[in-house]
């Protein structure tokens, strides 16, 4: 238990001092030296950097460990207490630029002294800070959330995640007790109060809108990060196993060492619970016994991931070049939307990567949870013996990759000749581009022109669209996981990328206008993912999305 603590602490400290925190700093700076309420006495002044921290720790606390809990049993949006939290930092904005607002608010407590309204003030913007600070994830924190998210909380959960709260505090803290002490010490503080005030609440609003639009993202995307180094060293803790999340230990150690080398990361798990086999003679299981002898390689993807898409080009070149040599790939199919459970779909999807090996389709995620996977794409490599050698996440480093799997093909073949290897180009990105924007009522943040809500909506594009955000334009029917057009329907897009790419289905046709040049894509059954904007290297630019009537609409990727 005291090492999981340590473990928490260290992570909510270097969480606290990454780039993601940067855009909260001038707030917790301010919060510490600058009064919620006028004439707020000394002593309640001088406590309130406290008071801002505790409510930090406990909406950290509560929302990783029952946020997911509270929210699946609740008919709400899934990024409710998000918003909840910028609404509070935007009103106790408002409240500190106009004394009008702030009696307003005040009103409900005329009874009780300013000592404890300025302490429950100071409360309240921890307790938002804490809200709009949880995206700010590392290795700790996500542990924590899958704990929750699968009702998995024990004693050890809680103490990791409170630990993980005061870690985070401990630098915040910091911050704001400099803040009280120069707001003490410089005269002009002292003096202008009235000024500094307006100066504080407008930077509270300043990050609420920054934070709403995602305008915080070109800030962290500007700076490197120095904690990644960190991250990676707690991610091979085992946290997951600690918590019952990990499913099997010996491969979440595997995975996290990110090695060029082979290991033994332990016998293989059967690729079990499948719903349904392609690209197998009649649809028959792949068995254990069948691949005896053979090197196996055990891809995790979802036929809409861009991610996968990538990954999958060196896997294709893999079976190709060494099914002949003792080679065999599994595609496990572990679908991340709705229509990706749907049989034809997934076929459909694998035709157009050109996939010939066998596929597993795991739709009750039995063979994910056996192998403790939690990304994709994920790659296992399985010796001629049947265990595990190599585990590799996400994309990238596929030349080590191949040259694990002709060591593994040698050993099992003494003498062997193999083949040269491979020569299929390295598309992973190199920057940090815009993340996948979802475009569903549930699973949308970046929404420029209002929110989204399940039924038919008429959008008009708004004047300015910052980085990282969409807008919508015309009639749209929203559904959950996706918006179907209607009526003059369009998206613009703000994008840092090289390639964007739209997941869309049905039938019709999509035109995208970048830099004055049209292109038309025809769209025809199940949902795919279309490249509407290609380039030679990442750059900012707004692609304009029209799509005819009766297009289904999932995401945007980029590459």
């Amino acid at each position: 238990m005291l090492t999981l603590i340590l473990i928490g602490l260290v992570g909510g400290f270097v969480t606290a001092i990454s780039p993601c925190v940067l855009p909260v700093l001038p707030v917790v700076f301010l919060s510490g030296g600058v009064s919620s309420t006028p004439g707020e006495p000394g002593p309640a002044r001088r406590s309130r950097p406290y008071a801002v921290m505790a409510g930090l720790v406990v909406s950290f606390s509560l929302i990783t460990l029952f946020g997911t809990l509270v929210l699946g049993a609740l008919p709400l949006p899934k990024d409710i207490i998000r918003w909840v939290g910028l609404a509070v930092l935007l009103l106790l904005g408002a409240a500190m630029m106009f004394p009008a607002v702030q009696d307003l608010l005040e009103r409900p407590f005329a009874r009780v002294g300013q000592r404890q309204v300025g302490a429950r003030s100071g409360f309240l913007l921890g307790l938002a800070l804490g809200a709009v600070y949880v995206p700010c994830a590392g290795p700790v924190l996500a542990a924590i959330t899958v704990a929750g998210a699968t009702q998995r909380i024990g004693a050890e959960t809680v103490a990791l995640a409170v630990a993980f709260a005061v870690g985070t505090a401990i630098p915040l803290l910091f911050f704001a007790l400099a803040g009280r002490r120069i707001a003490e010490r410089v005269r002009a503080f002292r003096k202008r109060q009235r000024r500094v005030r307006f100066v504080a609440g407008l930077t509270f609003v300043v990050l609420a809108f920054g934070l709403t639009f995602n305008l915080t993202d070109v800030l962290q995307r500007s700076v490197p990060d120095y904690t990644a180094r960190v991250n990676k060293a707690i991610a091979g803790a085992d946290l997951g196993d600690v918590l019952g999340t990990g499913g099997n230990g010996e491969l979440g150690r595997c995975a996290s060492l990110a090695s060029t080398e082979l290991a033994d990361c332990g016998p293989a798990p059967e690729v079990s619970g499948i719903q349904q086999w392609l690209n197998t003679p009649d649809g028959a299981p792949v068995t254990k016994k069948s691949l005896a002898g053979k090197v196996v390689l055990v891809d995790f993807w979802a036929y809409s991931c861009i991610n996968c898409h990538r990954a999958i080009e060196h896997v294709n070149a893999w079976h190709e070049k060494y099914a002949s040599q003792g080679l065999v790939v599994l595609g496990v199919h572990s679908p991340e939307y709705a229509f990706e459970h749907e049989p034809r779909n997934v076929r459909a999807g694998a035709e157009r990567l050109g996939i010939k090996y066998p596929i597993a389709l795991d739709n009750e995620f039995t063979t994910w949870d056996d192998f403790g996977n939690n990304a994709w794409p994920t790659e296992y490599l399985i010796d001629a013996q049947g265990r595990v050698r190599h585990v590799a996440v996400g994309e990238g480093n596929y030349a080590d990759r191949e040259s694990l799997i002709r060591q593994l093909l040698a050993d099992a073949r003494p003498g062997a000749q193999l083949p040269p290897a491979t020569d299929v180009p390295d598309d992973t990105p190199t920057v940090r581009l815009t993340p996948e924007i979802g475009l569903g009522a549930g699973r949308t943040y970046a929404l420029a022109n209002g929110s989204l809500s399940e039924g038919t909506h008429r959008f008009t594009y708004p004047s300015q669209l910052v980085p990282g955000q969409f807008a919508l334009d015309g009639t749209w029917d929203v559904g959950r996981e996706s918006l179907t057009s209607g009526r003059n329907a369009g998206i613009k897009l703000n994008f840092f990328a090289r390639d964007v790419h739209l997941n869309v289905g049905g039938s019709g046709t999509v035109t995208a206008t970048v830099d004055g040049k049209t292109t038309t894509h025809t769209v025809s059954g199940a949902p795919n993912i279309y490249r509407l904007v290609t380039g030679n290297e990442p750059r900012e630019g707004v692609v304009t999305v029209t799509l005819s009537p009766g297009l289904s609409a999932y995401s945007f990727t980029f590459g």
